[in-house]
């Protein structure tokens, strides 16, 4: 099921939010084009919160933009799990797999990933139309928690464990797991459960090799409420039906 998104009205609608959901960019990289005057209406700069209305004719960058059908485009957010070997990119020039041949044909717009997932990292990777979703799931200043599931080949002590947990220095700045926890195993693999609340690159496996031990295999199994279900293989999706998608959207206050 998809979640309607506002009609056109006779007032019509802010032109950053519209162009924001379809993806063209986040709200504030829409702002600073504005201010910019990289976008006109009718040939004219247009000024911010300019509302879009039925016959407007958009320009950016002096290329013609077909706003009007973002303007009833239904949101919706995939859930699909992402095997290792797969790229979370539109083409790759080694001919690489990637994800976004995996996903339905959209008739308008594009699906944009939520953050991403390495190589060699599996799991949970959220995909939707709508930009500004996107954008506000991904913002650090909203620190969604994102889950991993992870097998470490090495000793892991108590002090590790609190080392990682209280904070490591990285390369581009201190860092820690908010939760980690022991999951099960014996001898040199052991499986954890770690949360973070950024989405620095390759964070996860950086955290564990500051203490030189190895990732063996990491899956992501939930990003803020939304949680891989068990019955999602690899390469398959999930679409959120309206109640969760309602739910999704009230959490990042669209």
């Amino acid at each position: 099921m998809t979640l309607s998104t506002k009609p056109i009205t006779e007032g019509g609608e802010r032109i950053q939010k519209l162009l924001a959901r379809a993806g063209l960019g986040s709200r504030r990289e829409i702002e600073r084009w504005i201010e910019e005057g990289r976008l006109t209406v009718n040939s004219q700069p247009v000024q911010l919160g300019y509302h879009l209305k039925a016959g407007d004719y958009l320009q950016i960058n002096g290329r013609v933009v077909k706003w009007e059908k973002y303007a009833d485009q239904p949101t919706r957010v995939l859930v699909y799990n992402k095997p290792v070997g797969e790229l979370v990119t539109r083409r790759d020039p080694e001919g690489r797999p990637v994800i976004f041949t995996q996903l339905p044909r959209l008739q308008v717009g594009r699906w944009i990933a939520v953050g991403r997932l390495d190589i060699n990292t599996s799991g949970l990777l959220l995909v939707t139309n709508n930009g500004e979703l996107a954008n506000r799931l991904m913002h650090p200043s909203r620190e969604v928690e994102r889950e991993y599931a992870v097998r470490i080949l090495g000793e892991v002590d108590d002090a590790m464990i609190e080392r990682l947990k209280t904070g490591v220095e990285l390369e581009d700045g201190p860092a820690r797991f908010d939760e980690l926890r022991f999951y099960a195993g014996e001898g040199a693999n052991k499986w954890f459960y770690v949360t973070v609340k950024q989405g620095r690159n390759r964070l996860v496996r950086r955290l564990w090799e500051s203490q030189e031990v190895k990732v063996s295999r990491l899956i992501r199994v939930r990003y803020g409420a939304v949680v891989l279900p068990d019955r999602i293989r690899a390469h398959a999706y999930y679409e959120l039906e309206a109640k969760e998608l309602q739910e999704l959207m009230q959490f990042v206050d669209l």
